[in-house]
C-alpha cells in the first residue's frame, strides 16, 4: 500500500505542499524518473523497492518515494524536495536514501542520480575498496571507480562516505550494499549504472578462473582511454 503523509510541517507545511503547482518541467522530469526506475527493474539492477532515483530541476530534487512499486506509480505522485530536503511536492514519503541524494546534489555537476543493489556490482563491493582497472570503461566514470565504506542506510553518514567517493568521479560503489552514479541527464546517469554493473560482472568473471589473474590498465592506459572518450560519438 503507498504510504503517504505530509512534511511533518503540520498544517502550515501541508498547504504549502499542497498549493505549490507543478510546473510542465517538474511533470516531464517526473515522466522520466518512473521511467527509469522501471527500467532499472526490469533489467534487473533492482529488486521489488530497492534502489531509487533522484532528478533535479531547478532547486528541487525529484525522488523516487519510500516503499512504493514503481509499476503503481502515477503522475499525481510526484515527490520533490528542496536542496535542504524539505519536501514541497506531493505528500508520498520520500526515499529513505534522501540524504544521500541530496548530498550528491549540492556538491553540484549533477542532474540526475542513480542508485542500485545490482548483484555484480554490490559483490565487488564486499571484496575490494576499489574496483580494479579491469576495462577502460573506467575512465567513463572518472577513472578507478572506489568503494565508499560501509554505513546504514539513509544515514547522514553513508551520505558523506558517498560524497567522498565520488570526489572527481561520475560513480561509485557502496560496500555490502549497491551502487551510485550521477549526470547531467537520467540517461546519462542510468548509462553509467548499466557500465558500473558490467565492469563488475567482467571483473569477477576473470578473476575466477583458477590460477590466473586478470590484466589490469596501468594509470597511463586509463588517462589515454579518458582522451579518447572524451572525443567519443556523433559531433554537431
Amino acid at each position: 500500500m503507498s504510504e503517504r503523509r505530509h512534511s511533518g510541517q503540520g498544517e502550515r507545511g501541508a498547504r504549502n505542499i499542497q498549493d505549490t503547482k507543478v510546473g510542465r518541467d517538474e511533470a516531464r522530469a517526473w515522466d522520466a524518473l518512473v521511467e527509469t526506475a522501471r527500467r532499472s527493474v526490469a533489467d534487473g539492477l533492482v529488486v521489488g523497492t530497492s534502489g531509487n532515483v533522484s532528478v533535479r530541476v531547478g532547486d528541487t530534487v525529484l525522488v523516487t518515494p519510500s516503499g512504493v512499486p514503481y509499476d503503481r506509480l502515477t503522475p499525481d505522485d510526484i515527490t520533490g524536495v528542496d536542496l535542504t530536503g524539505r519536501q514541497v511536492l506531493g505528500s508520498l514519503v520520500p526515499t529513505s536514501e534522501l540524504p544521500m541524494h541530496l548530498a550528491v546534489h549540492r556538491a553540484g555537476g549533477a542532474r540526475a542520480v542513480v542508485h542500485t543493489h545490482a548483484v555484480h556490482a554490490t559483490a565487488v563491493s564486499t571484496l575490494v575498496p576499489e574496483l580494479p582497472t579491469v576495462h577502460y570503461m573506467a575512465a567513463a566514470l572518472g577513472g578507478p571507480v572506489r568503494v565508499a565504506p560501509y554505513a546504514p542506510y539513509g544515514t547522514e553518514q553513508l551520505a558523506e562516505n558517498v560524497r567522498l567517493a565520488l570526489v572527481d568521479r561520475t560513480g561509485c560503489l557502496l560496500q555490502n550494499h549497491g551502487t551510485l552514479t550521477l549526470g547531467a541527464t537520467l540517461d546519462q546517469a542510468y548509462d553509467r549504472t548499466a557500465q558500473l554493473e558490467w565492469m563488475c560482472r567482467l571483473w569477477l568473471t576473470a578473476s575466477s578462473v583458477p590460477g590466473l589473474s586478470p590484466h589490469l590498465l596501468t594509470a597511463e592506459q586509463l588517462a589515454e582511454a579518458g582522451e579518447r572518450l572524451r572525443g567519443y560519438g556523433q559531433r554537431a
